[in-house]
């Protein structure tokens, strides 16, 4: 009798970070990563409901057909300015993809809308998750001198906090994705 091991396929780390269950309405917005995305609107089930932003028709049908190769139920909405088509918290968690460039960083007056509308479409005592670019990794961590400081008060951090979140706190710096979560108060 030979014991062997098996390996079992582990779901990427940003899909268990998102928090996204089964049954959940959960709103992702962005496209930085179209399988990642549908493999998270996947998480909702058929019990659930999946919707999904991005800016542009090209990228839409790139999410659809993603969408289309997971197996996932989803729906992809173009939505280029920041005025969410949803009623009033009608989802229970919202991913935010590479927020820094999804949610114009740059511009507050843009970053402002987009938050204000999360907040909106959330339900109370919902919770958004903010993915940006965190520690490097491999050969560009090493390039960069080392891990860098937890820094609080950074990035989508103030973002959230100044959106109007509250608990807004980093849940985990790994694989060079910073995870941030804020909840709607209630």
């Amino acid at each position: 009798m030979f014991l062997r091991k098996t390996k079992l396929a582990r779901e990427p780390l940003a899909v268990t970070m998102s928090g996204v269950r089964l049954g959940e309405r959960a709103l992702q917005i962005g496209d930085a990563d179209p399988g990642l995305i549908a493999q998270i609107a996947a998480k909702c089930g058929l019990t659930g409901t999946a919707a999904i932003v991005v800016r542009t028709d090209d990228r839409a049908t790139r999410m659809q057909r993603a969408i289309a190769d997971t197996g996932a139920v989803a729906d992809v909405h173009v939505v280029p300015s920041g005025d969410l088509p949803f009623q009033d918290a009608a989802f229970d968690a919202i991913v935010v993809h590479d927020t820094p460039n999804t949610i114009n960083a740059d511009e507050p007056d843009a970053r402002t809308r987009w938050l204000s509308e999360c907040r909106r479409v959330l339900r109370p005592g919902g919770r958004i998750i903010a993915m940006e670019p965190g520690t490097a990794v491999g050969l560009r961590g090493l390039l960069a001198g080392g891990a860098k400081e937890d820094d609080p008060a950074s990035g989508s951090v103030v973002a959230l906090r100044a959106g109007g979140f509250v608990n807004v706190r980093p849940v985990g710096d790994r694989e060079g994705v910073r995870f941030i979560e804020g909840l709607k108060a209630i």
